[in-house]
């Protein structure tokens, strides 16, 4: 077994984590040595695929927008879900950050007064989402990315692939690894550590999310006895194009494309008539979902999948060639269709996972209601802060990104870290290092790609945008029964060097831990909040679920408790749009 040591160890490159990283080492003054882990190549990661924007607010008398209307729609969005502090906190920082990455370097669309254009997002009150054209999220991991490795103190580990969290006494200790290219294994210490490994949206069949999505740091954290909050909450964007699920951007309805179902209508007129196609995600997925099962949806010939049309036509070329290319480029590679000419066909699929690792507001890992672990941050989509509640506002995740990054990295800076090399750490690490080899040693008889199918099929067919009790009860029993059979699954592939077949099981693993926690909670919140409709109880219910709920593993089994939602100057009310 290999060992490393650093002050700070980040596990997962995306923004939150590149961020972090930049603020730990300009606060230490470069002085702190920072390990980054990537499973990828720390470009690949998801951060890449965020296409519409982020949201801030730069020009508040001038766009009569300001701080509290920005807080006033995160929370709102949220179904009042959201803690009112941390949504404070991504208002208040927000614009910096926007501001920093112009700094950086980032190409922002800009107008004649060279000042950062913004568009419309659902939700939003004002046009308030700076972009990159429709490629954001590319743009800014590549000004990070591109700065961080200026600094000698921070080390990129590419293609290592996380299988345990080391903690001790609620304190982080290190992370192991499998280096992919040569299959060795490593123990990697650390003063102190953060999780950004974003979100699972893989545990779903359609979705926008990529094939990295799989929840790996979440997962660990679970099993360490660390609370997950409001798992129950899963992003069903409204717009992902059929047959592929690739993500077709909200900017494009920021823009001013239309819904229409196979009659013609522009349907969001019955369900948010004063936001229309701006409605937030969760209303619009639902919008779709209901259109479906009037049978006002058109059918692909060839998956057999509904879908609504995107119509942009009437946007022009240029319009789109300028601020919509890569809708235009994904839409014309994958389909044959010129979005300028024909409608695209889209269908709501998972892209969001509002729920995650419990944290304080400032973003420390929660080891129970009170506790919370000094030297172990999550954050970004891995993160629950809770800034998003029950449904996140389009734009508002990559703000949350960058200004948790410089929360955590600023804090990781300014405490005095200090290694800890205890003898029970390493004898975790070894304990694990023992554990992948009898994986990879296991004769058993079930394919870990039969299992992942099954789940995957099953989160669609029974925990998508309309769930029901039964459902959610069926989807527990048939989770639960591909658990069993993954402990006697086959890894085929016996060698090192780049064992995919090795990785790919150990995902599955944390997809179905996720998936399971997921489904558990759904059953137990008896209301439709936000991304949570269930239709047996299809009230939002404040007298007896404005509640946050909590699931962490105790002697092998998941328990659920909840905790109230911090209110802080914005009381709920009746959520219309």
């Amino acid at each position: 077994m290999e060992e490393e040591e650093f002050d700070i160890v980040i596990l997962g490159t995306g923004l939150a984590g590149l961020r972090a990283a930049l603020e730990a080492t300009v606060e230490s003054d470069g002085k702190l040595s920072i390990a980054l882990i990537s499973k990828l190549h720390a470009m690949r990661s998801h951060s890449v695929a965020a296409e519409g924007g982020i949201s801030g607010v730069l020009y508040g008398e001038e766009n009569k927008d300001s701080k509290k209307l920005h807080a006033y729609d995160t929370i709102k969005g949220s179904d009042y879900l959201a803690d009112q502090d941390a949504v404070e906190l991504l208002a208040q920082n927000a614009p910096n950050e926007i501001l920093l990455m112009d700094h950086l370097g980032v190409p922002w669309n800009k107008d004649a007064r060279n000042r950062i254009n913004q568009r419309p997002f659902g939700g939003m009150t004002i046009p308030r989402t700076a972009f990159a054209q429709d490629k954001t999220g590319f743009f800014l991991m590549s000004a990070l990315y591109n700065t961080i490795t200026q600094f000698e103190n921070i080390k990129v580990f590419h293609e290592h692939f996380a299988t345990k969290l080391v903690m001790e006494g609620g304190e982080f200790r290190g992370i192991c690894a499998i280096d992919l290219a040569d299959g060795s294994f490593k123990f990697i210490r650390g003063g102190a550590g953060v999780i950004a490994t974003g979100g699972y949206g893989r545990a779903y069949k359609t979705t926008t999310t990529s094939y990295s999505s799989t929840g790996d740091g979440t997962a660990l954290a679970y099993r360490e006895g660390i609370s997950l909050k409001d798992m129950e909450f899963v992003q069903f964007h409204p717009t992902a194009l059929v047959p592929n699920g690739i993500l077709i951007t909200e900017a494009s309805r920021g823009e001013g494309g239309y819904l229409v179902n196979s009659k013609g209508e522009r349907f969001m007129k019955n369900y948010a008539p004063s936001k229309m196609e701006l409605a937030p995600r969760d209303i619009v997925s639902r919008a779709i979902a209901t259109e479906f099962e009037r049978g006002n949806g058109f059918k692909d010939s060839s998956s057999g999948m509904e879908y609504v049309g995107l119509d942009i036509r009437h946007l022009g070329s240029e319009r789109i060639d300028t601020k919509l290319p890569m809708v235009k480029e994904i839409v014309m590679k994958s389909l044959g269709i010129d979005p300028s000419k024909e409608i695209i066909p889209v269908a709501p699929a998972a892209h969001f996972t509002m729920g995650g690792i419990h944290t304080s507001t400032l973003g420390h890992a929660m080891l129970d209601e009170k506790r919370q672990s000094s030297s172990l941050w999550a954050i970004g989509e891995c993160g629950c802060v809770s800034v998003h509640g029950a449904n996140r506002l389009g734009s508002n995740s990559l703000s949350q990104c960058l200004v948790w990054g410089k929360i955590a990295g600023e804090e990781m800076a300014r405490k005095k870290i200090k290694v800890v090399n205890s003898k029970q750490a390493y004898k975790a690490a070894e304990a694990e290092q023992s554990r992948i080899a009898k994986m990879l040693e296991r004769k058993g008889t079930q394919s870990v790609y039969l299992i992942r199918s099954e789940l995957q099929e099953e989160m669609v067919r029974d925990v998508f945008v309309y769930r029901r009790v039964e459902q959610l009860k069926r989807a527990i029993s048939v989770i639960g029964g591909l658990m069993a059979r993954f402990e006697d699954a086959i890894i085929t592939d016996k060698g090192r060097i780049y064992n995919t077949n090795l990785r790919d099981a150990l995902e599955i693993g944390n997809l179905l831990d996720l998936a399971y926690a997921t489904t558990l909670c759904a059953l137990g919140r008896k209301e439709s909040r936000g991304a949570h409709s269930m239709v047996e109880y299809p009230k939002r219910d404040d007298a007896n679920w404005l509640k946050h709920s909590i699931v962490k593993m105790s002697a092998g089994k998941p328990k659920i408790s909840y905790l109230p939602v911090a209110i802080k100057g914005f009381e709920p009310e009746e959520r219309k749009y």
